[in-house]
């Protein structure tokens, strides 16, 4: 019977010792399997970091170019809202006394009219007998 016994623990050891190197078999392949999984991700993560350090890179130059450009059109914006204040101005100025301008150019065109009849020959003395003064002669 102690023989049986003896037989019977071990088989039992040895199913153990079977069970638990399959078990360590299995686990240890697992666990290549995980590494193997866990460095592909590490490369394409190192990968996929140096694409987006890349890129960042270039989004940081585009917007510095931007920033630049922002910047000159503002300032081209400014001389431009200044001269349109100045073409403004002027524009208010000729509107203001475009009444008084064009009733000396008729005055002036009516001066040269007469001057050019006077040099044909017209005679105007009649017209002015008294001469009219600015300052009074006291």
């Amino acid at each position: 019977a102690r023989a049986d016994l003896m037989d019977l623990l071990v088989k039992d050891l040895e199913k153990e010792m079977t069970t638990a190197t399959s078990e360590e078999k299995a686990a240890q392949t697992s666990y290549e399997k995980a590494m193997a999984d866990a460095a592909e991700k590490r490369t394409l993560d190192s990968k996929s970091l140096n694409d987006k350090e890349a890129a960042r890179a270039d989004l940081k130059a585009q917007l510095e170019g931007f920033d630049s450009e922002h910047a000159s059109a503002g300032e081209e914006m400014t001389i431009l809202m200044s001269y349109i204040q100045q073409l403004k101005a002027e524009c208010d100025w000729l509107l203001k006394y475009f009444d008084v301008r064009k009733q000396a150019r008729a005055e002036e065109v009516d001066s040269l009219e007469k001057a050019k009849a006077v040099l044909n020959g017209a005679e105007y003395s009649f017209l002015q007998r008294t001469r009219k003064y600015l300052r009074s002669t006291a």
